[in-house]
């Protein structure tokens, strides 16, 4: 038995560490947490506010093999994260194995190199529990808001909701976005560019720094410029300089890997853990801007061995983040020697991005000579204007440049060589109408920079607050194709003015933060009754007062009662208001019953309603608002077009061609076949033609391709990409593999390393029981029996487990089988 225990939260992380110590070490892990606060009963307000922890069934063997291990040791160290939740962790650790002071030490370090374990090791420490203290204030504030509140919204709203501190202010941010959006009007306005060459025939733009308002206007200048003469009237020419951007934070690195690399927060922090834990990287959960001197030397020898000793320059930077506070350095490479880093495709991307930017941030300014030129129009007063930049010394671009969430801004280019007084010879100029964009969505990158301004929230909870909203529903991503509009151009060109209008996509949206029906019904639900939860200030306040508890200066008891006492009456007041909110809007009126129209929440999302509830006589009808629709912009004729479906649109081959709405949006019914709509495409639209051209184009989509052991082999492309679907079995083809022109041998190759995978995961299988454990994703099993699927923990032992441990898992998650109501006494009305 080794003499010294060493616990830490990840696996992963174990094995790297385990490389470093000797042989009288030994490393373990503890899966994360070891236990949390129960669903009910976990805090004892009436005690101070007292947690009630409990060890997870799927914890118990974890903490049964540490506490064994530990027993045996002479010394533990504690080795998790440096953060507040890794303090918390060593704090479960340390009171959960009943550990004691003589023998337990805490150590932390930034990166998990030899160097840094080993001066861990040397420089240990005991638990700092005020930290302990801020993470279980957070946890216990948290579990309050969302344990009291999350009713309201059942009873008031609809029955499944939550409600969180952060969460909620996140979403209030999207919908006033969404508003300033909506409510915006495009004003139009005309850009005058035109080309010109100088005396040495190289072509180069200006414009008019200021639009015209009216196309009369624009059309008058270009009159005036019609036979001009054109000269370069002023020459500037100004030095300038661009400066690198300090190395990433936790909010930087999810930011620039979103506008570099399209990753969502949660990907980059995943890919940021496996590069952390594979010992690649300094720790990725931080706000500081700072590099120690040992990275700082590191940087220098690299800048000057691959650019020269003219491209470093020695930079510290200071955080603005408020209450930077988790760890102690930026994320940075642990060994800059290494350029192209290791690992998958994703981690290779990830790691040079923070390699780049951590050398650029240490290297010399890039030097820029800024140039304008104003040209005079003999005919008009107005001024053309041509800018443009030149790099005279490349500086930290060599190695890397920002990237930029604002869509109009544009790259100035170099110009010609021009001097004052040289005529320019006219090539053409184009005044373009042009419309005024509304404020950009937030993308997932955008908000979290909005939530770390605000003070909201720390780099621990961006990532986890922006899955959350999108899991509750609350939020989603778009994927808005626009609508088509014109817009006019005039060109001179050749003493000639002409008139072109052209089309345009407008309102197209990507990927963008935007709120659901139920969000924003949530949202001003909870900004009416709880203006202190949903306030912006208040928030970052609960954040310093959490930095305050860390710091020692301030108990998280009292932070707990001063929020608690107001916000629970305002729970009880909420509580006892009558009503359903349901974010009712009036559409109108039905043009044959005289019914009243109205958009809502109901029992399954949003929805249209004809008549009022409670109307015996014209009881009340209802359809769904198909996906892509809202009650906030639903009108009156697309409400009244989903009363008349499904409806059938004729035959094809003896067979109903039925057009309907179903939960995943519009489609057509062919016998037992479905054929989903374009996306955007109207149902009302569709008539018999375009059924049958739907259904004739899935029928050859589903025709099998080939035959394999005497079943058919049929290909597609599913939201994950190409696939094949061979004896009930979907196959994923990778890109190896020309999808358009497989072969057999494809084929064959693709089934058969479909079917080892399928005989590899398979750990038991009792078909007489119908039972069957299997490897799941991230190391984690699953438990099959039937329709019946049990997910268990990657800390299930599952090679040793017994068929009757197994069944009583399975009998344990059985779903319980509803009593039927009792049936009602009816008695005969008295006439």
């Amino acid at each position: 038995m080794a003499k010294n225990l060493v616990i830490v939260e990840s696996p992963a992380k174990a094995k790297t560490i385990e490389k470093y110590l000797g042989k009288d070490f030994k490393v373990m892990s503890s899966f994360g947490h070891i236990r949390d606060l129960p669903k009910t009963d976990a805090i004892d307000i009436e005690n101070g506010f007292e947690p009630k922890y409990i060890i997870s069934a799927d914890k118990a063997k974890v903490v049964s093999d540490l506490k064994k291990t530990a027993a045996n040791s002479e010394k533990v160290w504690l080795a998790s994260d440096e953060d507040r939740e890794g303090e918390a962790i060593a704090w479960h650790l340390y009171d959960t194995l009943k550990l004691n002071d003589s023998n337990t030490e805490r150590i932390v370090f930034h990166e998990i190199t030899k160097n840094a374990i080993l001066k861990a090791i040397e420089n240990p420490r005991k638990i700092d529990k005020n930290l302990v203290d801020a993470q279980q204030a957070r946890r216990i504030l948290d579990r309050l808001v969302g344990f009291e509140l999350s009713p309201v919204l059942w009873r008031k709203i609809k029955v499944g909701l939550s409600a969180g501190r952060v969460q909620s202010v996140s979403v209030r941010l999207i919908v006033e976005k969404e508003r300033e959006v909506q409510a915006h009007e495009s004003a139009f306005s005309f850009k005058v560019v035109a080309e010109f060459k100088n005396e040495a025939g190289l072509l180069f733009k200006a414009d008019l720094p200021k639009n015209f308002d009216t196309e009369a206007e624009a059309n008058t200048f270009l009159e005036e410029c019609n036979g001009s003469d054109f000269a370069i009237k002023t020459l500037q020419q100004k030095p300038g300089k661009r400066s690198p951007a300090a190395p990433f934070t936790t909010s930087t690195l999810q930011q620039e890997a979103s506008r570099k690399l399209g990753f969502s927060v949660a990907q980059t922090m995943r890919v940021a853990q496996q590069l952390y834990e594979s010992g690649a990287i300094t720790y990725m959960r931080t706000d500081s801007v700072n590099l120690s001197d040992e990275a700082l030397k590191g940087a220098r020898v690299q800048i000057e061995n691959a650019y020269g000793p003219e491209f470093h320059q020695l930079r510290k930077y200071k955080s603005k983040a408020k209450g930077a506070q988790e760890a102690h350095e930026a994320i940075r490479p642990t060994n800059f020697g290494v350029v192209e880093g290791s690992g998958d495709r994703n981690q290779m991307r990830l790691y040079q991005l923070i390699w780049k930017r951590t050398v650029a941030s240490q290297m010399a300014d890039a030097q820029i000579e800024r140039t304008t030129a104003e040209i005079s129009v003999s005919r008009s007063k107005k001024l053309l204007v041509a800018k443009g930049e030149v790099i005279k010394f490349e500086g930290f671009i060599k190695a890397y440049l920002e990237g930029t969430d604002d869509e109009e801004v544009e790259e100035a280019n170099a110009l010609p060589a021009l001097r004052e007084n040289e005529k320019l010879a006219l090539q053409k100029i184009t005044a373009t109408q042009r419309f005024s964009r509304p404020p950009a969505r937030y993308t997932e990158a955008s908000l979290v920079k909005k939530l770390e301004e605000l003070g909201i929230g720390r780099p621990s909870t961006y990532a986890p607050t922006i899955s959350t909203i999108q899991k509750r529903g609350y939020v989603e991503k778009s994927q808005l194709l626009g609508t088509e509009r014109e817009y006019s151009q005039l060109i001179l060109q050749k003493n000639n003015i002409k008139k072109t209008l052209l089309k345009e996509i407008t309102g197209a949206d990507k990927n963008k933060m935007m709120p659901t029906d139920i969000g924003i019904v949530v949202n001003d639900y909870l900004v009416d009754h709880f203006q202190q939860i949903m306030d912006y200030q208040f928030t970052a306040q609960v954040e310093e007062e959490f930095d305050r508890i860390a710091e020692g200066e301030i108990k998280w008891q009292k932070v707990l009662h001063d929020f608690y006492s107001d916000f629970h009456t305002r729970v009880e007041e909420a509580t006892e208001q009558e009503g359903k909110v349901t974010g009712e809007r009036q559409l109108g009126t039905h043009p044959e019953s005289g019914q009243q129209v109205i958009a809502r929440i109901g029992r399954y999302g949003p929805m249209v309603q004809v008549g009022e509830s409670g109307d015996e006589e014209n009881p009340p009808k209802f359809a769904s608002i198909p996906a892509g629709g809202s009650i906030t912009s639903i009108t009156l004729d697309e409400a009244l077009d989903l009363f008349q479906l499904p409806k059938t649109v004729g035959q094809f081959k003896g067979e109903d061609l039925v057009v309907a709405i179903g939960r995943f949006g519009p489609y057509v019914k062919y016998g037992d076949m479905f054929v989903s709509l374009d996306r955007g495409e109207d149902p009302m639209s569709v008539d018999l033609a375009r059924a049958q051209e739907l259904v004739e184009a899935k029928i050859a989509a589903d025709a099998p391709i080939a035959e394999y052991e005497g079943l058919p082999v049929q290909k597609g492309v599913g939201r994950f990409g190409p696939f094949l679907k061979w004896n009930n079995i979907f196959i994923n083809v990778n890109k190896k593999y020309d999808f358009d022109n497989l072969s057999k041998a494809d084929i064959a190759e693709l089934i058969e390393d479909k079917k080892k995978k399928e005989r590899e995961k398979v750990i038991h299988n009792w078909a007489e029981e119908g039972i069957r454990v299997e490897k799941a994703r991230w190391g984690r099993f699953n438990i099959l029996k039937g329709k019946t699927k049990i997910e268990m923990p990657k800390t299930w032992e599952a090679a040793s487990a017994t068929l009757d441990e197994v069944k009583a898992i399975v009998e344990k998650n059985a779903p319980k089988k509803k009593k039927a109501a009792p049936r009602k006494k009816t008695t005969a009305k008295k006439k």
